[in-house]
């Protein structure tokens, strides 16, 4: 049964995280194994990836794995620790709000990571369309009494063209999801460090980026002191991580082929 109570109290962790004096960082992990071994490298709170998570079954990124096997994996990583999760379920797979915030918490997790690229439909949410959504997220969320940690994320830069001034229309989008109840927003794939201050200036929820565990976060690989000094709040990497264990394994094995 769900202990709603350690679920409100796991959730404010995650939430006052986001408001120390350095940037909260998240690896981002995709099974019980590597959630450990995050847990045990001294990190308090951790992210689950769609694209690891999704790698890890055999399946592409992008929804092609089921909702119901996305729970599963982001239940097996909440039940091997003892620490607040955010977990991504990219655009909310076609899931009403109520059901998709039942399932995250009946899973374990504290916090959501929610996209405006709606897979099924290969198409971006519109501006207004994707902060409904948000605040669908945030008063389904108040209804079960925890405040779970909504991550806005926009793929705006993902798509420059469909845009005319496509920083602006992340700030209007970010904005907005700040207004419906967003706690943290998440402009992927930014192009450069000026455009990332130019954000910072205008958004005044914790921001997040993505980041190589190895080379720094996107973009110009910055590192933490540089992420801190500009006010990046949250830092999460991605598929990033994965990746680069993956990248270790021919090093690892050399001598046994």
């Amino acid at each position: 049964m769900t202990d709603f109570s350690v679920l409100a109290e796991r959730a404010s962790t995650l939430l006052e995280a986001h408001q120390q004096n350095r940037p909260l960082v998240l690896p981002t992990v995709w099974d019980a194994w590597s959630a450990r071994a995050m847990v045990e490298a001294g990190f308090e709170a951790l992210s689950i990836g769609s694209h690891p998570l999704a790698d890890s079954l055999g399946a592409a990124d992008g929804e092609a794995m089921s909702l119901s096997q996305a729970l599963a994996g982001i239940a097996r990583v909440c039940g091997s620790v003892d620490v607040p999760v955010s977990a991504d379920l990219e655009s909310g797979y076609d899931t009403s709000a109520p059901d998709l915030i039942a399932g995250l918490l009946e899973a374990g997790a504290v916090g959501v990571n929610i996209e405006d690229t709606v897979h099924s439909e290969g198409r971006m949410r519109s501006t207004e369309e994707h902060a409904e959504y948000i605040g669908d997220l945030r008063r389904a969320a108040d209804a079960q009494r925890v405040h779970v940690v909504i991550n806005a994320r926009t793929d705006v830069f993902k798509n420059p063209d469909q845009f005319e001034d496509p920083t602006a229309e992340v700030i209007r989008r970010l904005n907005l999801c700040a207004e419906a109840g967003a706690d943290s927003v998440y402009p992927v794939r930014l192009p450069n460090t000026d455009t990332l201050k130019t954000i910072l200036s205008e958004v005044a929820l914790p921001l997040n980026v993505t980041a190589h565990p190895v080379k720094g976060a996107v973009p110009d690989e910055l590192d933490l002191s540089q992420l801190q000094d500009l006010g990046v709040s949250r830092v999460t990497f991605g598929p990033l991580l994965q990746a680069t264990v993956r990248d270790y394994f021919a090093e690892f094995t050399r001598n046994w082929h």
